[in-house]
């Protein structure tokens, strides 16, 4: 499938994988992917994010927030609902990264397993979460739907779209961004472009 990606689009997959190692974060997540993108300032992707009122350091921050406990996928909404019943999530996180490390809530990849007392290497899925994975594979789907011969990056930001329950997603449609309508205007842009 990467041979079909152009040179714009292959750029944006390396920094995703940048921007995962970079907040020490494993696998590659489709709000990589989204930070990707819009690092991109030349890529259609990122002119149609702009153009939508998207930024990258709101984005930045908000996937901060999701990602800031240790990967629990918690929101301020759920933080807020916890706060309520008197548990205080970020006490509790600080409490327990005091007493077991600061990646102590970070999710452990496992060692790979050995058979009959003979090591065996087992596939793990690489480096991309399987959201990322979905949204590379609808990337394709969405070029070959248009009949384009080539995945650039705004297939990308269509196939993060179309999957749409990732933390690219949910970043986005807490920054106000309707996502049917940033799907809209990447085909408009697509068409104008042509």
């Amino acid at each position: 499938m990467f041979e079909r990606f152009t040179d714009r689009a292959r750029g944006v997959v390396r920094r995703a994988l940048e921007e995962a190692r970079a907040e020490g974060q494993r696998p590659v997540g489709t709000e990589h992917l989204l930070l990707a993108l819009l690092d991109d300032d030349a890529g259609l992707a990122s002119r149609v994010l702009a153009d939508a009122g998207v930024r990258a350091d709101d984005l930045r921050e908000r996937v901060r927030r999701h990602t800031v406990s240790g990967g629990a996928g918690l929101g301020d909404a759920d933080a807020a609902a916890l706060r309520e019943i008197g548990i205080d999530l970020a006490a509790i996180v600080a409490r327990i990264e005091e007493s077991f490390g600061p990646d102590a809530l970070r999710e452990a990849v496992p060692a790979p397993r050995s058979r009959w007392g003979r090591r065996r290497r087992r596939y793990l899925g690489g480096p991309f979460s399987p959201r990322s994975k979905k949204a590379l594979e609808l990337s394709l789907r969405e070029a070959l739907r248009l009949h384009h011969r080539h995945i650039g990056t705004e297939h990308i930001l269509l196939g993060v779209l179309r999957e749409g329950h990732g933390l690219g997603a949910l970043v986005l449609t807490e920054s106000g961004v309707d996502l049917d309508d940033l799907r809209r205007r990447v085909e408009v842009a697509l068409r104008a472009a042509a």
